[in-house]
Parts: C-alpha cells; sequence; structure tokens
C-alpha cells in the first residue's frame, strides 16, 4: 500500500536534522503555529536570561551595567551576530529602532550618497506599505522624484538619473522571493545603489549581502529571527559606504565621542554611524538571548527544510482541498519563493478565524488572502499536513454554512 501523506509526514520529520531545534521553543504540541513571518515563537531560554538581565544586571549593578554588561556594545555586537545570517562580513550592520526608522536612514543615506543629478528613487511596488510611506518621505526631504514599478521592472527601468532603488527581498502578502542578485547587479551597472528590506527573508533563507554587493539593508527581528514583539531593527551599510554614510538622523550615539557631548556632530567610524539614540536594552538584550538558537545552524540547512516543507504543504492542500476553493499565490518555482504560502480564498476572514480557533495559526491580508509561515526552526511536516487537512474541513464547513444560510 502506498505511503500516505500523514506517514510521509512523520519519516520526513524523523530524517530532519533540523528537527531537534524545535524543543529549544516555548510551543506546544496541541498548536500548530504558522505565523513566524508576523512573530516568532519564543526561544525557552530567553526569560531566564531576561530575569538575570533585569534583576542583576538593571537591579543590582544599575547603571554601572552600561559597561560591565556590555549594554553599550549591544547594537554592533548583536549586529556581528546577524550578519552571518544574511551573508555579511561583521562591522557592517548595527542593531537598533524600528525598520521603519532604518528605511529612512538607508533611503536618505542613498540618496546622499549619490551624485547630485540623479534625482529619483525606485520603489517597489508591492512594497510593505511602511517603506512606501518612507520613501515617499524621504523623497521629498531629499528634492528626489519617486517611481514606483514592479520589482522585475526595475533592471530595466534604472537609468542616469536613478540614486537608488528600494526594493522587499521577499513581498510580504505573496511570498514571491524577488531577485537580488539580478536587481542589485543591473542598479550597480547604472550607478545606482541597492537598498532592500529583509524582514521576510533573513533567517529563512540566504541573502548573500556582499557576495552580491548591495550597498544598505535593513530588516526586522521580530519574525524568522525570534527576538520578539517590536523587537529593534537592524541596518547594514556596506564598509566600502560607510566613510561617507550620511545619516539623516544624528543622534548622540553615532558621534565619534559621544560623551563629549559638543555641539557639533562628528560622525563615529564604521557601522557604529547608524546608530541613533539610547537603544532599547531590554528588547535588545532579549534578541541577543534569542539568537543563540542559530549557533550551529547552517543558513543552507534552513533554506533546503524550508523549500521541502512549503512543496509539501501545497501538495497536501491539493490532495486535501477540493480543486477551485483556494488558489496559491505563492510561486511554485524555488528560485521565486520566500518561506510561506500565501492561499487566495474567498472567505479568507471567517476561515482564518476559524482555522485559528481549531489550533492552526497562521494569519490573514484582506480582503481575500490566507497566509502560512514556515520557519523551519520549529515547523515540520506533520505540521503543514495537519494544518491542510484542517484547511480543508474548514473550507468544507464554511461552504456548507453558506450554502445553508
Amino acid at each position: 500500500m502506498s505511503e500516505t501523506l500523514r506517514e510521509r509526514a512523520l519519516r520526513l520529520d524523523a530524517e530532519d536534522p533540523l528537527a531537534k531545534l524545535r524543543e529549544k521553543f516555548a510551543l506546544d504540541d496541541e498548536t500548530v503555529y504558522l505565523d513566524g513571518n508576523s512573530l516568532g515563537a519564543l526561544p525557552a531560554h530567553v526569560p531566564a536570561r531576561m530575569a538575570d538581565v533585569i534583576t542583576r544586571e538593571w537591579g543590582q549593578l544599575r547603571i554601572r551595567s552600561w559597561d560591565e554588561s556590555g549594554w553599550w556594545t549591544a547594537p554592533e555586537r548583536i549586529g556581528d551576530r546577524i550578519a552571518p545570517l544574511v551573508g555579511a562580513a561583521a562591522g557592517q550592520i548595527v542593531v537598533g529602532d524600528s525598520t521603519s526608522v532604518n528605511v529612512f536612514k538607508a533611503v536618505v543615506g542613498a540618496a546622499r550618497l549619490s551624485a547630485d543629478d540623479r534625482d529619483e528613487i525606485l520603489v517597489d511596488a508591492t512594497t510593505f506599505p511602511t517603506d512606501g510611506y518612507i520613501a515617499e518621505s524621504a523623497a521629498r526631504l531629499t528634492g528626489h522624484r519617486m517611481v514606483v514599478l514592479d520589482p522585475a521592472d526595475i533592471p530595466d527601468a534604472v537609468g542616469p538619473r536613478t540614486a537608488a532603488a528600494l526594493v522587499n527581498h521577499v513581498d510580504y502578502r505573496t511570498g514571491r522571493l524577488q531577485d537580488l542578485p539580478g536587481i542589485t547587479a543591473a542598479l550597480r551597472a547604472a550607478g545606482a545603489l541597492a537598498v532592500w528590506d529583509l524582514c521576510h527573508s533573513a533567517g529563512a533563507l540566504p541573502v548573500g549581502l556582499d557576495e552580491h554587493g548591495v550597498d544598505l539593508a535593513v530588516g526586522c527581528t521580530y519574525k524568522y529571527l525570534n527576538g520578539g514583539p517590536g523587537s529593534p531593527a537592524y541596518l547594514y551599510v556596506a564598509e566600502r559606504h560607510q566613510a561617507a554614510f550620511d545619516s539623516p538622523l544624528p543622534g548622540w550615539n553615532s558621534h565619534a565621542d559621544p560623551f563629549a557631548m559638543t555641539p557639533g556632530y562628528r560622525a563615529a567610524d564604521g557601522a557604529l554611524r547608524g546608530r541613533v539614540g539610547t537603544p532599547d536594552i531590554l528588547s535588545m538584550l532579549a534578541l541577543e538571548s534569542a539568537l543563540d538558537v542559530w549557533d550551529g545552524v547552517d543558513i543552507e540547512d534552513v533554506r533546503a527544510k524550508s523549500l521541502a516543507l512549503t512543496d509539501f504543504f501545497l501538495e497536501c492542500v491539493r490532495e486535501h482541498v477540493p480543486a477551485g476553493r483556494v488558489e496559491s499565490l505563492t510561486p511554485g518555482a524555488h528560485a521565486e519563493r520566500g518561506s510561506q504560502v500565501a492561499l487566495r480564498c474567498a472567505e479568507a476572514p471567517a476561515v482564518m478565524a476559524e482555522l485559528i480557533a481549531r489550533g492552526v495559526v497562521g494569519d490573514l491580508r484582506r480582503p481575500d488572502v490566507l497566509r502560512f509561515g514556515f520557519t523551519p526552526l520549529y515547523v515540520g511536516f506533520a505540521d503543514a499536513e495537519r494544518a491542510a487537512r484542517a484547511l480543508a474541513d474548514v473550507l468544507a464547513e464554511v461552504l456548507g454554512d453558506l450554502l445553508s444560510s
């Protein structure tokens, strides 16, 4: 007798070299958590670390912890821990502020790095809304014109007037993976700068910032990096640009001599130019502790499992869900897929609410998109099969309710 999907899922989980990592997270067997692309699960050891930070480092050492507990150097130290996950050498990433603030720094910084006759900023038409809002404001501030384009059209649109392009590596809504190497190469060939938003790719797949010549990049840490709600974002400034990088937010933390408290600003060297004000130490140290789950993990292995999981989930959906009930918006080609599956469904709000009630937690993008994030560090193949079965059951019941009403 042929192997059932459930049996294959159990076999794949038994063979999975990353399966043991699930034990490092605070998860229960009753819930299938497929929303790590919005908020990563809690690494189980973080509460104990935070108890020490609060009771000893803050409660006992108090201000001494800026030196004795390494608080002052946390932004660049944690940046160096994130660097291997996005393919960057040390000394190019600083952690702090929100993604939105770092998008602003990066876009304005890119405009200021460009020649005066380059007066346009290209922006991904499918971008997360805030990136678009920030880019438009940055364009007004710097006197540039914003041009909105489909990411695939950017290589042909870039020209002598282009200062920079802001592109999302993975489309937050559909899970489409954009061509970072190709778009970056086209921008650089035309003398423009590439600014990438890595929120939906860092920790899920190889990025290769240094390898592909990316100029600036930003990303959050509360999704696939599991840093916790509102954990600080990060800014990457390629080493070749650091001496000329002119941040639009020159705070005292990025001053060359911050404790001199002089009225004139003189920028620090290196990635520290991306700092602004006093770091959010509690959330930053929670992030640092959360990154321990990555010790010894190869991002290439994570990518392999991510693709296998999303392939398997789509297969289970085809098997369990009647044809025509959902439509995958996520590309089938591996080279075009992030680590989530987006399914279009007419009854999406009601369906997702019922899935969550049954312990299958994804999320919704109105009006009609069900999103399922596959975080390879703690999601397994049995989770994927159970989620597809639950989806089929819910769809049948929702349809039945509609027909009977």
